[in-house]
């Protein structure tokens, strides 16, 4: 059977990892694109030592209401409408405003002041020139939405935090120092800062500032380039697993798959496995892509490799090397979780692991651990 399997302490673990590195931050929880693939309903219970979560879309902070989360919930891309702004405000969730058109509905519709909407995130493009006001552009917004009474917390995002060395890093970092001081001296001494993605928290501890943002981080899957998720001390939260459904010895010069692409250099005694693109398996993956094989007779994990394309609901395995496979019928598959490690898989995928988690589908059955 095809199966999610997601463990909440895995994620209470990682939370905790984040508040050793940033002691003296608040965390903000991303939880956008369904918690990044692993069930937003699954994962706010282990977040409630967050200060709160971050969201993509108005859709996603309602269903976190929906879901009982009453700490702050940051819009992370802002309302997009004006109807969208009225609607945070109605359902207390506090907005990024990185444009005009956003600045002028906060002006225009001031919430009460106790409201959690009163509290904006002023997003600062420092370099990564996607979203965010210029410095001329987020000094004005500042004191436009100071003078209508909002608290401000300024952020921006990092384009390179996973790779230490880019000389990009130390560009937005100072960019940022030297605006939030500004801030401080022309606005308000109140102005907040948040900096610091899931690779800002490992790598820039000297710049986590008022709130961090961690993300991939907090699902197990290593956010920088140079440390794994083992060395970070992160729990993988999700396994992905499905079942061999049928046995077969291919023979010498016989291919397997569509394409034809790999062709047996020996009899090799092979497994199809119950999985596939449609489920969320990558298509294409190179030839060190492994799984492990539970053999249920004594619960050992053995990998075996993944031979041919991948298909919708099939892939086929390489179990020469588990002892007495003949008997692996309906034995678990495991595609991810603690071996290989997502991160392996999407390496072999040439991807990285937030594009995996993201786009599994809805076939395999989900539960908990």
């Amino acid at each position: 059977m095809r199966t999610i399997t997601i463990k909440p302490t895995a994620i209470t673990h990682n939370l905790n990892q984040v508040k050793k590195r940033a002691p003296h931050s608040k965390v903000l929880a991303m939880v956008k694109s369904n918690a990044y693939g692993h069930g937003v309903a699954a994962v706010l219970p282990a977040l409630t030592q967050a200060d709160g979560i971050g969201v993509a879309t108005l859709i996603e902070a309602l269903e976190a209401r929906q879901l009982g989360w009453d700490k702050t919930i940051g819009l992370v891309e802002g309302a997009f409408t004006a109807d969208e702004w009225q609607q945070a405000i109605d359902h207390e969730v506090s907005c990024v405003i990185h444009h005009v058109p956003q600045l002028e509905w906060a002006l225009d519709n001031v919430p009460p002041a106790a409201s959690a909407t009163r509290v904006v995130w002023l997003k600062y493009n420092t370099g990564m020139n996607r979203l965010g006001f210029n410095a001329e552009g987020v000094i004005a917004a500042a004191k436009h939405l100071h003078a209508a009474g909002y608290q401000l917390i300024l952020t921006t995002h990092f384009a390179n935090a996973d790779d230490i060395t880019h000389p990009l890093n130390a560009v937005q970092i100072q960019r940022f120092k030297d605006m939030l001081a500004t801030l401080k001296e022309s606005v308000s001494n109140d102005v907040k800062g948040s900096l610091c993605n899931s690779a800002g928290v490992v790598n820039f501890s000297e710049h986590h500032y008022d709130w961090v943002r961690p993300g991939i981080i907090l699902y197990g899957s290593a956010p920088v380039i140079d440390k794994s998720a083992q060395e970070l001390d992160l729990q993988p939260a999700m396994s992905f697993s499905a079942q061999i459904i049928a046995l077969q010895t291919v023979s010498a010069n016989d291919a397997i798959g569509y394409g034809s692409r790999w062709i047996a250099q020996k009899d090799t005694d092979t497994a199809l496995v119950s999985i596939g693109y449609g489920d969320g398996y990558p298509r294409v993956v190179s030839e060190d892509a492994y799984v492990s094989v539970i053999d249920s007779t004594n619960n050992r994990s053995y990998p075996c490799a993944v031979l041919g394309r991948v298909a919708m609901d099939m892939i086929v395995i390489d179990v020469s090397a588990v002892p007495d496979n003949t008997s692996l019928l309906d034995s678990k598959v495991i595609l991810w979780g603690d071996a290989p490690h997502v991160d392996e898989v999407a390496a072999h995928a040439h991807t990285i692991s937030y594009e995996l988690l993201c786009r599994l589908s809805i076939r395999p059955k989900r539960v908990q651990a």
